[in-house]
């Protein structure tokens, strides 16, 4: 029990700086493409956690590559729709994995969930809906937004698989964590090399960034991307997917805060009530009901051995 909730701890760290990195991404897209910011964030973090590589498993790095595949997908279709949207849009929609996953786990793995889970989704769904407040239709930005949370869904299941098919020999949070960060930074290499100038634009417009771009992407690679990914692999070894994607869920609240604290967009009263009812959605979702109490024995058994002796 105290390791789940230091894991709780860990991912409700990882939920507090990711929701600190959606006006830092809103802002450096006047300048950066989506995947020219993934290549510095995660060329940093790459770096950064490189002498982990030392010792790695063949299963840390099987299990590495394959959830940094799915994780640079969630972050290129995240960062696509923070173009085209606002900061706190992306973070709601993004926040729908809260739903997501449950679902995922009933129709794809026929995994029985607890009503209180289904409850606490359903009031986390219903918070993140009075958080979006703004009266804009639905655009394109949303609709990528939304399809990157379906991938980062299965990117939780995946990160939760990995821990349990391998609780014989549990794989190391750290050294998994530096292959999934090379595997980012590698996919998106691969994608720049792919398109006409893709490495000469980004030269091109990283050297024209200003100071506070620079100081963002150091903040992103250190903090929401190094330190985020070794936090995430191992708070997810400790609490199940579906707990986990409730505590994501709170990061809309996190990036509306930073959001009005940064780039002045706004929460109103409707908005704040939202954000605490996502509160109560992660407090309600630790919730466990408590065991049966076992049935009293009745002295019939010692009467008949007390005839018999």
């Amino acid at each position: 029990m105290r390791t789940e909730r230091w894991g709780l701890a860990a991912l409700l760290t990882v939920t507090v700086v990711w929701g600190t990195t959606f006006p830092a991404m809103k802002q450096l897209t006047a300048d950066l493409s989506a995947l020219q910011i993934i290549w510095l964030r995660f060329g940093i973090a790459a770096v950064v956690l490189l002498p982990l590589w030392r010792g790695l498993r063949r299963a840390e790095l099987r299990w590495g590559l394959g959830l940094g595949v799915l994780n640079f997908v969630a972050f290129w279709l995240q960062i696509e729709g923070l173009q085209h949207t606002t900061s706190n849009r992306n973070a709601f929609v993004t926040g729908l994995n809260v739903l997501i996953v449950p679902l995922l786990a009933w129709l794809l793995l026929r995994r029985r969930t607890g009503w209180h889970i289904w409850a606490a989704c359903a009031l986390a769904v219903a918070g993140m809906c009075l958080m979006f407040f703004e009266d804009a239709p639905w655009n394109w930005g949303d609709t990528l937004t939304l399809c990157s949370a379906v991938v980062y869904a299965l990117y939780i299941l995946a990160m939760e698989a990995a821990a349990l098919r391998n609780q014989a020999a549990p794989l190391r949070a750290p050294r998994m964590a530096a292959a999934l960060a090379g595997s980012m930074w590698a996919c998106t290499t691969l994608m720049l090399l792919v398109q006409p100038q893709g490495m000469a634009q980004l030269y091109a417009q990283a050297t024209a960034l200003p100071g506070s771009g620079w100081v963002a992407i150091v903040y992103l690679g250190l903090m929401a991307s190094a330190l985020v990914v070794v936090l995430q692999a191992w708070g997810q070894q400790h609490v199940d997917a579906m707990r986990s994607a409730i505590v994501f869920g709170l990061e809309p609240v996190f990036a509306a805060l930073t959001a009005w604290w940064l780039i002045g967009e706004r929460m109103g009263l409707v908005a704040l009530c939202g954000a605490a009812l996502m509160v109560v959605a992660l407090i309600f979702s630790q919730y466990a009901p408590p065991p049966p109490r076992p049935a009293r024995q009745r002295d019939g058994p010692a009467r008949v051995n007390a005839s018999s002796a």
